[in-house]
C-alpha cells in the first residue's frame, strides 16, 4: 500500500482501493501490522478532518466500513488478550494502582536527561500525530454521557481546548513546540514517516470514540492519559530546556505539568467513578481502555528507545 504524502493527501484512488481490498490482514503476520494501522488510521480519519483530495461522501461508504469492521476485529481481538479484571468495585482506586505501576521503559527519563537535539525533534515527529488534535477523540464521548460524567469529562475538555482561547488550546500549544523545534505544524504532515505502533497508539483511541459501545473504554483511556502525564511533561519539558528549548518551544509541557495534575483526581473520581456508578455493567470497560493505552504506549516507548540505543532512527524511511 502507497503511504500518503507529507502533508496528508489521500487521493479517492486509494480510498477506492481500499474498499474493494482484500479483507484477510492478520495481526502478527509479516508486515501486516503496518497494512493494519495504517488502512485503520487513513479510514478512521475520514470521521476527523479527511484527506486532501477526497470526497467527504467516503466517510460513510458502506464498503469501506465492512473493512473497518474487518480491521476493528483484527486489532480488538490482540487488545482482548490483555490481562485486566473482570469486576472492580473501586474503579478509581484500581485506575490509581494501574497508573502507579512501575517497570516499563522510562523513555521519558531518557528524553530529560540523555536524549539528543535531533532524538527529540523525533519524538515531538511522533506525537504530532495525536497532538495536533489533542481532546478530539475524546470529545467523542460527551453526546454518549449524561449528568456526573459528562461534566467532569466537559471539564477537562474545556481546558484541553483552551476555555475558548485559540492560543491556549493543547493543539496549538503544540505547534509553538514543533515551530521551536524547526518542524512543520500541518495537520497530519508526518503520518507517512510515524511506524506501526504511533499509529496503533492513535487508532485506539478512534476505536473507542467512534463507538458507542465503548464509551467506557474511552473514558478509562482518557483518564490513564491524564493520570499518567504530570511527571512525563516535566521531564519532557526540561529535556528540551536542556537541549536550549525557549519558553515558547516548553509552553505546551508546562501546561500540562499544571493542568494534568488537576485533571487525574477529576478523571479518576469524578469521570470514571460516577460513570462506573450509573453504568456498573460497564465498570469493567473503564479499566480495560486504561490497560489497553498504557500496554500500547509501553510498547510505542520500547519500540523508539531501542531504535536508539542501537543508533538509529526511530522513524520510517
Amino acid at each position: 500500500m502507497k503511504l500518503p504524502s507529507p502533508r496528508g493527501p489521500v487521493s479517492d484512488a486509494v480510498i477506492s482501493t481500499l474498499a474493494t481490498a482484500p479483507h484477510g490482514l492478520t495481526v502478527g503476520d509479516p508486515g501486516s501490522d503496518d497494512d493494519l494501522h495504517l488502512s485503520l488510521f487513513i479510514l478512521y480519519e475520514l470521521h476527523y478532518r479527511g484527506w486532501d483530495g477526497v470526497d467527504d461522501t467516503w466517510e460513510w461508504h458502506p464498503d469501506l466500513l465492512a473493512l473497518r469492521a474487518r480491521l476493528e476485529a483484527e486489532f480488538e481481538a490482540e487488545l482482548r488478550r490483555l490481562p485486566v479484571p473482570e469486576h472492580h468495585a473501586d474503579v478509581p482506586h484500581a485506575l490509581l494502582a494501574m497508573t502507579s505501576e512501575t517497570g516499563g521503559p522510562s523513555l521519558s527519563g531518557y528524553i530529560r536527561g540523555r536524549a539528543t537535539y535531533e532524538q527529540f525533534r523525533e519524538f515531538a515527529t511522533h506525537r504530532s500525530v495525536y497532538h495536533l488534535r489533542e481532546a478530539d477523540p475524546h470529545t467523542f464521548a460527551i453526546p454518549r454521557l449524561a449528568g456526573a460524567p459528562k461534566a467532569a469529562l466537559i471539564e477537562i475538555q474545556i481546558d484541553e481546548y483552551g476555555g475558548g482561547a485559540v492560543r491556549r488550546m493543547h493543539q496549538e500549544m503544540f505547534k509553538e513546540t514543533l515551530t521551536g523545534l524547526g518542524l512543520d505544524t500541518t495537520y497530519g504532515a508526518y503520518v507517512n514517516v510515524v511506524p506501526w505502533q504511533t499509529l496503533a497508539n492513535n487508532n485506539l483511541m478512534s476505536l473507542f470514540g467512534l463507538h458507542r459501545r465503548w464509551r467506557g473504554a474511552l473514558l478509562g483511556h482518557l483518564a490513564a492519559y491524564e493520570m499518567t502525564s504530570t511527571g512525563p511533561n516535566r521531564a519532557y519539558g526540561n529535556g528540551l530546556r536542556r537541549l536550549g528549548g525557549d519558553a515558547s518551544a516548553t509552553r505546551f509541557y508546562d501546561e500540562h505539568v499544571e493542568a494534568d495534575a488537576v485533571h487525574e483526581q477529576i478523571a479518576a473520581f469524578d469521570m470514571c467513578g460516577s460513570f462506573s456508578e450509573a453504568e456498573p455493567e460497564l465498570a469493567a470497560d473503564v479499566l480495560f481502555g486504561a490497560r489497553c493505552v498504557l500496554t500500547l504506549e509501553d510498547r510505542w516507548a520500547e519500540y523508539v528507545l531501542s531504535r536508539w540505543e542501537a543508533g538509529e532512527s526511530s522513524l520510517r524511511t
